[in-house]
């Protein structure tokens, strides 16, 4: 007679990209399974020797998705902090006049490439989201999920963005942050937590690290140049 006793680990699914519709692939998940041996009956007597011990395999998905960061927290958790840190948001063209009138900076936190096609003048780039740098299995697998429907330069959260904000601005600084679309936090019918953004998400992580002059961009750069606002490249 042998007692067996089967172990199974589970391990979360990843996240969606925050600023994506695409899901990304979660490569299914097992963890260890063995056979275990050496039980005793009610009265003490042994079955069978706990030296007798049969491993049939062991198989741990070396995709299994990191510590969640604060950037991937829920919407509805980055919302309700920004609101009680009192992050405005502000149209362009109110943008444009605190920047020339009250030495507010433009944070744009699109990526590099985005940025030296057209920006506002004076802004400041450092990307929230970056081309896929790591080749660990997990990125490996995101590479492949983004493949999957033909979008081959995938991007991952930008490790540094804070370290490379607090280089640029300190934490006095009067800050604006800008992406393509801008996000919101106004309520609607359709979308009743508001939608957010790059620049939400990036508003969201300047606040937790003690910047308390943090203004978002309603409409995003997508309304800047739209309304034909002062722009420059770099090309």
């Amino acid at each position: 007679m042998i007692a067996l006793r089967l172990i199974i680990t589970s391990y979360p699914a990843p996240p969606s990209h925050p600023n994506s519709s695409i899901i990304p692939f979660s490569t299914p998940k097992f963890g260890s399974l063995s056979l275990a041996t050496g039980a005793l009956s009610p009265l003490g007597v042994k079955l069978f020797s706990h030296s007798r011990s049969t491993s049939i395999s062991t198989i741990r998905s070396a995709a299994t998705k990191p510590v969640k960061s604060p950037a991937e927290e829920d919407w509805k958790i980055k919302r309700e902090c920004l609101l009680q840190k009192r992050v405005r948001s502000v149209d362009v063209k109110e943008a444009l006049r605190l920047q020339k009138e009250n030495n507010f900076v433009i944070l744009d936190v699109r990526p590099e490439a985005e940025f030296k096609e057209g920006h506002p003048p004076e802004a400041i780039n450092v990307q929230i989201y970056r081309l896929i740098k790591e080749w660990t299995a997990w990125d490996i697998a995101r590479r492949a999920a983004f493949a999957f429907f033909g979008i081959f330069a995938g991007t991952e959260e930008n490790p540094e963005f804070i370290q490379s904000v607090q280089s640029k601005l300190d934490k006095n600084s009067k800050i604006i942050v800008a992406c393509s679309s801008g996000g919101t936090m106004r309520p609607t019918q359709n979308l009743p937590e508001g939608q957010q953004s790059r620049s939400l998400i990036a508003a969201y992580l300047l606040v937790l690290n003690g910047y308390d002059n943090v203004f978002h961009l309603e409409g995003g750069l997508y309304s800047w140049f739209k309304e034909g606002l002062p722009t420059v490249s770099e090309e």
